[in-house]
């Protein structure tokens, strides 16, 4: 079963967002704090969504996408940014990220979106 880690600061997305990816056979694991990012080996994610604006957080979903793509090279795990920023396609850009997501965001696009890294 693939695995999915969100990285969000809205309690309520990241619940909309468990529900929604365990009924599509995912297996999800939730943070509402950057600092998840750091424990990505033993979470062992399959594919990572990260928000850009993470409330209290000493950096930002770009910058934290650049750690995870400098890190996991060798063996690289695709990273999602979520956002309504206007900007979304140019941090994405920055930061290596394999795509993005604009918010409000429609379930089916999303779980589309998703497949594409799981073929």
């Amino acid at each position: 079963m693939k695995r999915i880690l969100v990285i969000d600061d809205d309690e309520d997305l990241l619940e909309i967002f468990s529900l929604i990816f365990k009924d599509a056979g995912y297996n999800i694991v939730t943070s509402n704090h950057s600092e998840t990012a750091q424990q990505i080996v033993e979470i062992g994610p399959d594919l990572v969504i990260l928000d850009i604006r993470i409330a209290g957080s000493p950096q930002n979903g770009g910058e934290i996408c650049s750690a995870i793509k400098q890190k996991f090279r060798d063996a690289p795990i695709p990273v999602l940014l979520i956002s309504g920023e206007t900007n979304i396609s140019d941090i994405a850009f920055g930061c290596g990220a394999d795509g993005f997501i604009k918010k409000p965001f429609d379930i089916d696009s999303l779980l589309t979106e998703i497949k594409h890294y799981f073929k």
